[in-house]
């Protein structure tokens, strides 16, 4: 029952993951926590799974259509995101070993979870400056911010993606959400390579990935294209409407945790 309501709550996900560039993570990682049937690692795990496998369709599936990447954009993020994911999912793990109660370490993912929500809505809401930091630097600071949130927070990637790629190199939406997707490929397979070389996967129910995996494919697939054909106004419009649904779903979590 648990793996049937996980498919269609990250087949769902992800569509919208997809299209926004939030990499679904952002929903999936709070809907598990509310539904309560695993632990925060094994939660944070399956979301890394989920948007892990729609960040590979979802990227696969814009080169066959012919979407213009630029290589080494995505490198250099990338390559940043790596770094990061494997800072994010090491912190993660102290913090683990730090709280008695795993439910200190989901009250910190959940606000800044909620802190990253609220800056991503405002700035897409206002349009505030964007800059044109297009050297290498930049890209792996970029790419390092990103994975870590990414990897710690277990979201994937989440609106946070979007809104930086547009301040730091003043990428329109459309351009920003590829490569957001590309960079939480990179920052998630680091995470999940992490795992296997400390911790392992025994701590986790693993028959669950027959329902995780093929959902995520759906959705990436899905997404990706529904993302060509969508105009911006509407990719944006998506964007905003997710941000609102999830950080009102964290602030219920939260409350719960508090109670």
């Amino acid at each position: 029952m648990i793996g049937i309501l996980y498919f269609f709550v990250i087949l769902i996900a992800n569509t919208i993951g997809a299209i926004s560039g939030m990499g679904g993570g952002v929903l999936i990682k709070p809907i598990f926590d509310f539904i309560g049937a695993d632990s925060v690692a094994s939660v944070s795990f399956f979301s890394t799974v989920a948007v892990f496998t729609m960040s590979f369709v979802s990227t696969l599936r814009h080169l066959q259509i012919g979407t213009k990447i630029n290589p080494k954009v995505v490198l250099f993020i990338s390559a940043g995101a790596v770094l990061g994911g494997i800072l994010g999912n090491s912190i993660f793990e102290i913090f683990l070993s730090l709280f008695v109660d795993e439910g200190h370490v989901l009250m910190i993912q959940i606000i800044l979870t909620i802190l990253t929500l609220i800056f991503a809505f405002f700035y897409n809401r206002n349009s505030w400056i964007n800059y044109q930091l297009n050297t290498f630097p930049w890209y792996i600071l970029c790419g390092l911010i990103l994975g870590f949130l990414a990897s710690f927070l277990g979201i994937g990637g989440g609106p946070i993606n979007v809104s930086l790629l547009m301040i730091m190199f003043s990428f329109p939406i459309k351009e920003a959400v590829i490569y957001s997707i590309s960079t939480i490929f990179f920052s998630q397979f680091s995470k999940i390579l992490t795992i296997l070389f400390t911790t392992g996967f025994e701590r986790y129910d693993l028959k669950m990935l027959w329902f995780i995996i093929p959902a995520a494919i759906l959705g990436g697939i899905l997404g990706a294209r529904l993302s060509n054909i969508l105009s911006e106004k509407r990719i944006a419009l998506v964007f905003q409407i997710v941000i609102v649904l999830v950080i009102l779903i964290n602030i219920y979590n939260g409350l719960s945790l508090l109670g």
